[in-house]
Protein backbone atom coordinates (compact mmCIF):
# COMPACT_ATOMS: atom_id res chain seq x y z
CA UNK A 1 0.00 0.00 0.00
CA UNK A 2 1.66 3.32 -1.09
CA UNK A 3 2.56 5.66 1.55
CA UNK A 4 1.36 9.30 1.27
CA UNK A 5 3.56 11.66 3.65
CA UNK A 6 1.91 13.84 6.36
CA UNK A 7 2.29 16.78 4.87
CA UNK A 8 -0.09 16.11 2.30
CA UNK A 9 -3.59 16.95 3.71
CA UNK A 10 -5.45 16.47 0.46
CA UNK A 11 -5.49 13.35 -1.75
CA UNK A 12 -6.10 13.16 -5.92
CA UNK A 13 -8.54 10.21 -6.46
CA UNK A 14 -5.55 8.50 -7.23
CA UNK A 15 -4.02 8.69 -4.30
CA UNK A 16 -7.61 7.81 -2.50
CA UNK A 17 -7.84 4.91 -4.59
CA UNK A 18 -4.09 3.25 -4.51
CA UNK A 19 -4.87 3.65 -0.14
CA UNK A 20 -8.29 2.66 0.33
CA UNK A 21 -8.59 -0.06 -2.52
CA UNK A 22 -11.70 1.41 -4.22
CA UNK A 23 -11.27 2.04 -7.93
CA UNK A 24 -11.70 5.45 -9.04
CA UNK A 25 -14.70 4.51 -10.56
CA UNK A 26 -16.08 3.38 -7.19
CA UNK A 27 -15.09 6.82 -5.90
CA UNK A 28 -16.48 8.41 -8.34
CA UNK A 29 -20.29 6.73 -7.52
CA UNK A 30 -19.43 7.17 -4.06
CA UNK A 31 -19.12 10.69 -4.81
CA UNK A 32 -22.01 11.00 -6.66
CA UNK A 33 -24.17 9.35 -3.92
CA UNK A 34 -23.27 11.87 -1.53
CA UNK A 35 -21.29 9.40 0.35
CA UNK A 36 -18.05 11.37 0.02
CA UNK A 37 -17.17 14.75 -1.37
CA UNK A 38 -13.98 16.62 -2.79
CA UNK A 39 -12.43 19.88 -3.29
CA UNK A 40 -12.15 21.10 -6.86
CA UNK A 41 -8.75 22.77 -7.75
CA UNK A 42 -8.64 25.53 -10.28
CA UNK A 43 -7.70 22.83 -12.77
CA UNK A 44 -10.98 21.18 -11.70
CA UNK A 45 -9.34 18.12 -10.13
CA UNK A 46 -11.19 16.61 -7.64
CA UNK A 47 -8.72 16.57 -4.27
CA UNK A 48 -10.14 14.30 -0.89
CA UNK A 49 -9.17 15.65 2.36
CA UNK A 50 -7.14 12.93 4.04
CA UNK A 51 -10.10 11.96 6.36
CA UNK A 52 -12.14 10.24 3.34
CA UNK A 53 -9.83 7.28 3.72
CA UNK A 54 -11.57 6.33 6.86
CA UNK A 55 -15.30 7.33 5.61
CA UNK A 56 -14.20 5.20 2.30
CA UNK A 57 -13.00 2.18 4.21
CA UNK A 58 -16.50 2.75 6.42
CA UNK A 59 -18.36 2.49 3.20
CA UNK A 60 -16.72 -0.53 2.12
CA UNK A 61 -16.71 -2.80 5.44
CA UNK A 62 -20.38 -1.66 5.36
CA UNK A 63 -21.15 -3.21 1.66
CA UNK A 64 -19.23 -6.56 2.33
CA UNK A 65 -21.70 -7.20 5.10
CA UNK A 66 -24.87 -6.57 2.87
CA UNK A 67 -25.67 -2.67 4.11
CA UNK A 68 -27.27 -1.49 1.21
CA UNK A 69 -25.47 2.27 0.23
CA UNK A 70 -28.74 4.37 0.87
CA UNK A 71 -28.42 2.59 4.23
CA UNK A 72 -25.08 3.93 4.46
CA UNK A 73 -25.46 7.15 3.24
CA UNK A 74 -28.00 7.70 6.17
CA UNK A 75 -25.85 6.46 8.60
CA UNK A 76 -22.61 8.79 7.47
CA UNK A 77 -24.92 11.67 7.69
CA UNK A 78 -26.07 11.17 11.61
CA UNK A 79 -22.82 12.52 12.11
CA UNK A 80 -22.08 15.56 13.53
CA UNK A 81 -20.81 17.73 11.12
CA UNK A 82 -20.30 14.83 8.53
CA UNK A 83 -17.20 14.31 10.70
CA UNK A 84 -15.11 10.95 10.11
CA UNK A 85 -17.19 7.77 11.85
CA UNK A 86 -14.92 6.23 14.79
CA UNK A 87 -14.96 3.09 16.64
CA UNK A 88 -18.05 4.17 18.70
CA UNK A 89 -19.56 4.81 15.56
CA UNK A 90 -19.47 1.55 13.94
CA UNK A 91 -20.32 0.04 16.99
CA UNK A 92 -23.92 1.75 17.42
CA UNK A 93 -24.01 1.55 13.28
CA UNK A 94 -23.69 -1.94 13.24
CA UNK A 95 -26.24 -2.86 16.20
CA UNK A 96 -29.03 -1.44 14.81
CA UNK A 97 -28.20 -3.14 11.51
CA UNK A 98 -27.97 -6.40 13.56
CA UNK A 99 -31.87 -6.96 13.01
CA UNK A 100 -31.81 -6.44 9.67
CA UNK A 101 -28.97 -8.95 8.80
CA UNK A 102 -30.55 -11.44 10.88
CA UNK A 103 -33.98 -10.71 8.87
CA UNK A 104 -31.90 -11.30 5.82
CA UNK A 105 -30.42 -14.09 6.90
CA UNK A 106 -33.48 -15.72 7.92
CA UNK A 107 -35.09 -14.73 4.48
CA UNK A 108 -32.15 -16.24 2.75
CA UNK A 109 -32.52 -19.83 4.79
CA UNK A 110 -35.92 -19.71 3.56
CA UNK A 111 -34.86 -19.27 0.07
CA UNK A 112 -32.59 -22.07 0.32
CA UNK A 113 -34.58 -24.23 1.86
CA UNK A 114 -37.99 -23.95 -0.73
CA UNK A 115 -34.68 -24.73 -3.59
CA UNK A 116 -33.96 -27.85 -2.19
CA UNK A 117 -37.53 -28.99 -2.34
CA UNK A 118 -37.58 -27.82 -5.82
CA UNK A 119 -34.48 -29.45 -6.34
CA UNK A 120 -36.31 -32.76 -5.01
CA UNK A 121 -39.20 -32.61 -7.45
CA UNK A 122 -37.53 -31.81 -10.32
CA UNK A 123 -40.75 -29.97 -11.74
CA UNK A 124 -40.60 -26.44 -10.57
CA UNK A 125 -44.47 -26.71 -11.20
CA UNK A 126 -46.31 -23.35 -12.04
CA UNK A 127 -48.22 -24.28 -9.84
CA UNK A 128 -46.85 -25.45 -6.78
CA UNK A 129 -43.52 -23.88 -6.67
CA UNK A 130 -42.82 -20.90 -4.00
CA UNK A 131 -39.90 -20.12 -5.97
CA UNK A 132 -41.37 -19.43 -9.48
CA UNK A 133 -44.94 -19.05 -8.15
CA UNK A 134 -44.44 -17.33 -4.64
CA UNK A 135 -48.17 -16.72 -2.88
CA UNK A 136 -50.27 -17.71 -5.78
CA UNK A 137 -53.40 -16.97 -5.00
CA UNK A 138 -55.60 -17.21 -8.75
CA UNK A 139 -54.15 -20.39 -9.08
CA UNK A 140 -56.66 -21.95 -6.93
CA UNK A 141 -59.27 -21.21 -9.43
CA UNK A 142 -57.31 -23.64 -12.01
CA UNK A 143 -55.37 -23.27 -15.29
CA UNK A 144 -55.44 -20.05 -17.14
CA UNK A 145 -55.55 -16.61 -16.59
CA UNK A 146 -57.64 -15.30 -14.27
CA UNK A 147 -57.67 -11.38 -15.16
CA UNK A 148 -58.90 -11.40 -18.81
CA UNK A 149 -62.98 -10.41 -18.92
CA UNK A 150 -64.57 -13.00 -20.21
CA UNK A 151 -65.96 -12.59 -24.10
CA UNK A 152 -62.99 -10.20 -24.68
CA UNK A 153 -60.99 -12.80 -27.00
Amino acid sequence: MPQIPHSVSELTVGQLSARSGAAVSALHFYENKGLISSARTSGNQRRYTRDTLRRVAFIRAAQRVGIPLATIRDALAELPDERTPNREDWARLSEAWRSELDQRIQQLNRLRDHLTDCIGCGCLSLDKCVLSNPDDRLGEGGEGSRLMVKGTG
